[in-house]
């Protein structure tokens, strides 16, 4: 979003240098810039705003549009971040200079091995800075990136050109030509130089997902908060919720605080608070304070006595189904009417959590014929003498949510409170609540909650896999949360790019799995080495007439364009074993290409009474080509230091893709969510660790769940879906 208070500016500079930086965070960060190519050449690049003021230079510019920018963390972020953000802005220049571009290349490649972005998790002008760098080489940096030597580099490059591509492409094709930068401005007809660099020629400007404003929201006013109930791990969910309001606290220079809800010590744990402070932590949620609604019980027991005490609140002793069906009735309880005398009471056995205390419960007293039912006299306390998980059995009554949240919001300074759309019904509950306290107002910003296919987000559902043994925890590898999706192999930046990409929208929309997965595959796929198993049902030996008699070894790159993934040993044998299905598929006389060997030529398959293959023998011709084959086959070499893998594939909790209203969960269970297949793998997976990411040459992607620890007990590998595979329920 346009920063509209930003003063009108001219950005001028040589035609045979345009600052390609300069306009291209411009054109992401939607600052409006007007542009004149009219300095003579040499001239460093200027931006004259109206009131006559100038600044000067690529990186004095880049990092003015850097600040201008609404982007979240696009440039000012904490110390460290800002200040790697500055080192890499200064490294830009490298590119641009003819005997350091491909060491400038080789550097951020490694950098990047393991990253998505330059700085933390999320695009800056460090990013943009590099790229232009890159893009402004012209046909050099074009012909690298067919080359494929800095496979880091390049995914990187891509994927921030296909993120941004409608800017990048307008400015890239008005400024760079094949040779580089200083392409003439190719205007069309009746367009000014504004459009051109603000990308408006022929449509209206682009502008990102994110890019919505908070209602009355002032910079470094903002003051929001991420409020967990400590009844389960992070999910999906919770994380878009998270991250979103990082994003608005950066976007406006404000403050976020982490508050877990914990007004229900029946759910509740000790246990869930440590795993969501993990999670959040994961996810590089930046936060000022923790603080707990439990903080306030005090504060609020007070003003439940105090909305008592001037007739805005009343107990109640009717049946829990009987005061339900008033509600939906909008008929008044007998109790709306108590004296204040009965009612303090009441009270006063609630607080002692006496049996008759046990009965009762606080209302509201709103309007029981109000249209919008959460408006009929809700509930405000309640009796509960499970002990909390951080003060013990200090209380007998606890608020709900519904009391506590605009009671702690407001104290605590919120401005805005984040909220997905599935509350709308109670916002006006909140209003009236806030209204009966006399507290600060606070603004309420809806934001939709996202919604994936054959997915399950209640916790209350989650809880019912845990206790009934479906799953192996809160952190099972079907499970949606943070910990469950990690497990099955799903890189972080992969979870963070997918939830910002759906921005704060309000549209209501069921998302695919196959996106995440695809984004993941993007970033794994250049780095992760390359490893080979072998079914075990069935496989069958291989006897190679003219293969070495006496075994011996190579060391082989884990990955052959990408250096980091280090090398494995490959024991080369006479006898080697190969997988039915690829057995199945060769012709006597045939020739197949082993691979990382070389060919051989098929003798003689030899079959059981049922048709079964059972062995086969096969020479060497390792002169042959490889373009001329039509099967490449995986191989394993008989020894003794094959490797036992169990091969985990999961599919998911439910068979239906979305629940209708009122839908039981329990009806469309999924009766088959984990399939194992044993295999064998090369010796090399007895060094694998836990957690560490490989591919299985013509399999797909693994993640490594359960090292090797000795020879009787399987490696355990979970299969990464690469968002090409269908993995929904039949």
């Amino acid at each position: 979003m346009v920063e509209t208070k930003m003063e009108a500016a001219m950005l001028v500079f040589p035609a045979d240098a345009p600052p390609l930086s300069v306009i291209c965070a411009a054109r992401i960060a939607a600052v409006s810039l007007d542009v004149d190519p009219s300095l003579p050449s040499g001239s460093p690049p200027v931006l004259r705003f109206s009131s006559g003021k100038e600044l000067r230079g690529t990186t004095t510019l880049l990092r003015y549009i850097g600040h201008a920018a609404s982007l979240p963390g696009f440039y000012l972020r904490d110390a460290f971040e800002t200040g790697q953000i500055d080192e890499w802005i200064e490294d830009a220049a490298k590119f641009s200079s003819g005997s350091e571009f491909e060491d400038a290349c080789l550097n951020v490649d490694g950098f990047l091995s393991l990253r998505t972005f330059l700085v933390g998790y999320s695009l800056s002008i460090a990013d943009v800075a590099i790229w232009s760098g890159l893009a402004g080489s012209g046909q050099r940096w074009e012909s690298l990136r067919k080359s494929l030597r800095y496979p880091n580099l390049i995914r990187w490059y891509n994927s921030i050109a296909a993120e941004y591509s409608a800017p990048l492409n307008e400015v890239t094709s008005a400024y760079v030509g094949k040779r580089g930068l200083g392409k003439p401005l190719a205007k069309p007809k009746g367009t000014s130089e504004r459009q051109m660099t603000n990308g408006t020629v022929g449509k209206e400007r682009a502008v990102s997902s994110f890019e919505v404003d908070l209602p009355g929201a002032k910079i470094g006013e903002v003051s929001l908060r991420f409020a967990p109930e400590p009844s389960g791990y992070l999910h999906i969910g919770h994380a878009k919720a998270a991250l979103l309001n990082q994003y608005f606290a950066q976007r406006y220079k404000g403050r976020l605080i982490i508050r877990f809800d914990d007004t229900n010590p029946s759910k509740e744990s000790s246990e869930f608070v440590e795993n969501l402070m993990k999670d959040i932590n994961t996810l590089g949620v930046k936060y000022e304070a923790v603080t707990y609604a439990s903080d306030y019980f005090d504060q609020l027991m007070k003003m439940v006595e105090d909305l008592i005490t001037k007739g805005k609140a009343y107990v109640d002793d009717t049946p829990r189904e009987q005061m339900q069906k008033e509600r939906m009735d909008g008929i008044e309880s007998r109790c709306r009417n108590n004296t204040l005398e009965q009612n303090m009471a009441l009270w006063k056995e609630m607080v002692q959590g006496s049996e008759r205390g046990l009965e009762c419960c606080v209302r509201g007293k709103l309007d029981m014929q109000a249209p919008n039912k959460s408006l009929r006299d809700p509930v405000y306390y309640r009796c509960n003498l499970v002990s909390h998980h951080r003060i013990g059995s200090k209380y007998k009554v606890y608020p709900t949510y519904d009391f506590a949240c605009p009671f702690v919001d407001s104290i605590e300074g919120i401005t805005h409170a984040l909220r997905s759309s599935e509350y709308h019904d109670r916002n006006d509950q909140y209003y009236r609540i806030l209204d009966d306290m006399g507290m600060r107002k606070v603004q309420i910003y809806e934001f939709s909650r996202l919604n994936l296919v054959y997915t399950l987000l209640s916790k209350r559902k989650l809880l019912w896999f845990v206790q009934n043994g479906r799953v192996e925890g809160w952190d099972d590898a079907r499970f949606p949360t943070v910990q469950g999706i990690v497990r099955r192999g799903l890189r972080i930046e992969a979870l963070i790019q997918f939830i910002l990409e759906q921005g704060a929208s309000k549209n209501l929309n069921l998302m695919e799995w196959d996106k995440l997965w695809t984004i993941n595959k993007k970033i794994i796929d250049p780095v992760c080495p390359r490893h080979t198993a072998v079914l075990e049902d069935r496989r069958v030996l291989l006897d190679l007439a003219d293969g070495p008699e006496e075994s011996f070894v190579r060391i082989l790159p884990r990955h052959k364009k990408y250096d980091g993934a280090g090398t494995k040993a490959t024991t080369y044998t006479k006898k080697i074993w190969i997988e039915y299905a690829d057995a199945s598929s060769v012709s006597t006389g045939e020739e197949i290409t082993l691979m990382d060997w070389g060919n051989a030529i098929i003798k003689g398959i030899e079959k059981d009474q049922d048709g079964n293959i059972t062995h086969m023998t096969g020479t060497l011709h390792l002169e042959g080509s490889v373009k001329t084959t039509k099967l490449k086959l995986t191989w394993l070499p008989e020894t003794d230091e094959l490797v036992h893998l169990s091969l985990v594939e999961f599919d998911y909790l439910i068979t239906k893709k979305k629940l209708d209203e009122g839908e039981d969960f329990l009806d469309v269970l999924n009766p088959c969510t984990r399939r194992e297949t044993t295999a064998f793998g090369d010796s090399n997976m007895r060094n694998l660790k836990r957690g560490e990411i490989l591919q299985l040459e013509r399999k797909g992607y693994f993640r490594c769940d359960v090292p090797f620890i000795r020879p009787s007990k399987p490696v355990v590998l979970f299969a990464i879906p690469d968002g090409r595979q269908q993995t929904s329920s039949k």
